[in-house]
């Protein structure tokens, strides 16, 4: 780091502006291991990932400038850490043995969730927030155009081999083997995986639409599964994640390790659901779940970044106050703050925190990503070869699907990782019911209601990124932006994104499928979306004010299943789903 200036702020100088990292309990070894330790994505072969030009040009695909252009976040390189340079949440992965023996580039949870708020000319690094403004899709087109003109060029290509050949010897003829293969995995990842309708926008995918298609129709090699990826949402904040009973937007995630190695499945690790057997390679994986293990006990010790009053400007006190009573008259009752209420007593007596999961009927929020395939309890994908997995069945549902072939999958991983104690697979599992033990449910059609410590930094809006401030997500919807530019300049008064156009020109449309800014409204009358009564804009300006405001001390990391003194989200009355039962 070039200096630290308050025990709050810290600068970074990176090739060509400052970096400046908030107080959120890492140190930059955390950052590294975090922004570059390997999941086991295994998109490209590394060496030509390193030595790959860019498609038309003789620029590289791996600069600092490339990746930017894509929304990539970009440190400089390092010896030690990434001496390659390699963008942030673009990883390494060395597989030792195994039908996917290599070495390989791939993409990781940090690339998307990790923010960067730009501000005067400022950037402020936001761990484990959401990327605003990466744009995964067009970045996946061009690698693949870049891939498959290397293949077609013989100039590209030798110029390609010498570039790798000055690192280290490598055999033509097997690098052209693999370029190949990389080409077909990147290609259908772009034409089967990511089918969208009209580009969604930087900061927005429909992950897990695209994860249904990667391992329902391209891994299990049934095309016919396929669907297109209609439901964009931006990624969620992770601080507090694996202190929470539920995650993901729609709060269907209750243990780690399965929500973890599903990730990586999404971020391009490789794994076999074609063999014949077991024997013959069916469910073997690149996915690293000792390191996936490392990153989740990083994140149980991540603070939600405070409010830098040294760039944005002092609270006002006094508002502060107006806004902390409003917020708890109006807002507290689905979103938690610190100290947060908290579940029953789990495995060893762990508790996590209860956020609350409101039903679409109430909360009236875009419905898409909760009516798409993957909710769907109907049978929709089809088995082909896998049907004798599934008792005969040639159709089962997405939910099926992903029980009888993840299952497998993820405990291959764990015994390639192992072995680990009955205690470490407890605190894997995040003491949430395992193994043969039936799981909880989570509501159906609901979507969660996250903390709001930290939010000051994760605009824009909603789960589908749909109201660029939080300005406009205290009016009454119908008076929202039914357009607006997502830019990547920071607006501290309003708190989301610069819409001016001056920072950004992508256009979000809000009467887009997928892109509805309806619901959680604040109006007079009652009904379906309406959460609250219609605020002046002095009350919308003091609950902004008190959202600046937490958390109000810096680097505080909430205790992972320990809590002292709990308040039980049982024992509150005010809390949504005690008077709203699932």
């Amino acid at each position: 780091m070039a200096g630290v200036t308050s025990p709050n702020l810290a600068l970074a100088q990176t090739s060509d502006t400052h970096v400046v990292y908030l107080n959120q309990a890492w140190s930059p070894a955390d950052r590294a291991a975090y922004y570059w330790g390997s999941q086991g994505s295994a998109l490209v072969s590394y060496d030509i990932f390193i030595a790959l030009e860019i498609a038309g040009t003789q620029d590289l695909f791996n600069t600092a400038a490339n990746s930017d252009r894509y929304g990539l976040l970009t440190d400089p390189p390092d010896a030690k850490t990434n001496p390659d340079g390699l963008p942030v949440g673009i990883a390494r992965a060395i597989v030792p043995a195994g039908q996917f023996k290599g070495d390989y580039a791939g993409m990781t949870c940090a690339a998307c969730h990790t923010g960067q708020i730009q501000f005067n000319g400022q950037q402020i690094r936001i761990d484990g927030g959401a990327n605003n403004r990466i744009d995964i899709v067009p970045w996946m087109r061009s690698l693949s155009a870049s891939l498959d003109a290397t293949l077609a060029e013989p100039a590209r290509f030798q110029r390609l081999l010498k570039r790798i050949r000055a690192r280290g010897k490598v055999d033509e003829a097997d690098l052209r083997k693999r370029l190949k293969a990389d080409a077909d995995v990147v290609r259908a990842q772009v034409h089967e995986s990511f089918v969208v309708p009209f580009p969604t926008g930087p900061g927005r995918m429909d992950a897990l639409g695209s994860i249904n298609n990667s391992f329902s129709a391209i891994n299990t090699g049934i095309p016919e599964n396929v669907r297109p990826t209609l439901a964009p949402v931006k990624p969620p904040f992770l601080w507090n994640a694996p202190q929470s009973a539920w995650v993901q937007w729609s709060g269907i995630a209750n243990n780690p390790l399965p929500r973890n190695a599903g990730e990586t499945l999404g971020v391009f690790s490789r794994y076999n659901l074609t063999a014949a057997s077991p024997k013959d390679g069916l469910f073997e994986t690149t996915s690293d779940v000792k390191n996936l293990v490392r990153i989740e006990e990083l994140l149980r010790r991540l603070a939600p970044p405070q409010w830098p009053e040294a760039i944005f400007g002092k609270l006002d006190t006094a508002k502060v106050e107006q806004g902390a009573a409003l917020f708890a008259q109006n807002c507290a009752g689905c979103h938690t703050t610190f100290p947060y209420r908290w579940s029953a007593a789990l495995k060893e007596g762990k508790r996590l925190i209860e956020n609350a999961l409101v039903p679409q009927a109430v909360v009236g929020t875009d419905a898409t990503q909760l009516d798409s395939v993957t909710f769907d309890p109907q049978p929709t994908m089809l088995t082909g070869k896998l049907a004798p997995l599934f008792k005969g069945q040639p159709i089962v549902s997405v939910g099926d699907m992903n029980v009888v072939l993840k299952g497998p999958i993820i405990g291959l991983a764990v015994k390639a990782a192992g072995p680990f104690s009955p205690e470490q697979l407890i605190e894997m599992n995040g003491y949430a019911n395992f193994g043969d033990e039936p799981s909880a449910k989570p509501p159906v059609h609901s979507y969660k209601a996250a903390p709001r410590d930290g939010v000051w930094a994760t605009g824009p809006f909603l789960h589908n990124g749909s109201v660029p401030n939080m300005y406009e997500l205290l009016i009454p919807a119908a008076q929202r932006s039914k357009t607006f530019m997502v830019g990547r300049d920071f607006d501290p008064v309003k708190l989301g994104i610069d819409t001016s156009g001056k920072s950004g020109g992508f256009v979000l449309d809000t009467r887009l499928v997928g892109n509805s800014n309806a619901g959680h409204s604040f109006e007079g009358g009652a009904g379906k979306g309406i959460i609250g009564r219609e605020l002046t804009d002095a009350e919308r300006y003091a609950i902004i004010e008190y959202i600046k405001s937490i958390p109000n001390t810096a680097g505080r990391v909430t205790p992972y299943g320990n809590p002292d003194k709990p308040l039980l989200a049982a024992d509150d009355p005010t809390f949504f789903n005690t008077k709203h039962p699932y």
